[in-house]
């Protein structure tokens, strides 16, 4: 893993994860950690209405942390209920954080390959509704990271599961003097919870 980025994860390892925010994840770990005994896949799609902040740092840092904890045949998606960018912020804070980023787009809807590690696949990163083709169509989580994608999608076909854990969206931030640190606040946050999820996993 990178250097810089293995020195956020010590970070985010002392990040205390509250009992309440523990049980919001408790079902997410039992449904990995029984994919893992069945030795399945793992498929985690994790889905925000607009797929350009939440959804993009949760399915980052998800895979990231199932690398770091050598949890294998973990695969980490997003998208949205709509299809929009995803915020160029989001790339700005994850490269300070210590991933490497390489926009290989440049259009409306940008793509971006996200790596934590020079010898592992790139995270492939762009706007795109939960049910694009790039996503799995069966046999997957859907996460919904924010409360308009959990109240606005009643079904999300495919979904074997399907488990609500919400973030603040730090696009109440934007244009603001608080905005970089309110990003790195919310990305931390995501990566200390997806940290204590694949911690769990034996």
């Amino acid at each position: 893993m990178f250097e810089n980025l293995s020195k956020t994860i010590e970070i985010v390892k002392e990040i205390n994860v509250s009992s309440e925010r523990q049980a919001v994840l408790k079902p997410l770990v039992d449904y990995i950690q029984n994919k893992v005994n069945l030795q399945e896949e793992i498929r985690l799609n994790f889905i925000c209405t607009h797929n350009s902040r939440r959804s993009h740092l949760s399915q980052i840092w998800a895979q990231t942390m199932a690398f770091h904890f050598n949890i294998k045949n973990v695969f980490c998606y997003s998208g949205g209920t709509e299809a929009t960018a995803m915020f160029p912020k989001v790339a700005e804070t994850l490269t300070n954080q210590g991933f490497e980023i390489q926009k290989i787009s440049d259009t409306e809807n940008p793509v971006y390959a996200v790596k934590f590690d020079e010898n592992q696949h790139s995270i492939i990163c762009f706007s795109k509704t939960y049910f694009d083709e790039f996503n799995p169509k069966t046999n997957f989580s859907a996460i919904m990271t924010c409360n308009n994608a959990d109240e606005g999608c009643p079904m999300v076909f495919g979904a074997d599961s399907r488990f609500p854990i919400k973030y603040d969206d730090p696009k109440a931030f934007d244009g603001t003097e608080l905005m970089n640190e309110k990003y790195a606040e919310r990305s931390l946050q995501i990566a200390s919870e997806m940290y204590y999820v694949f911690s769990q996993i034996n």
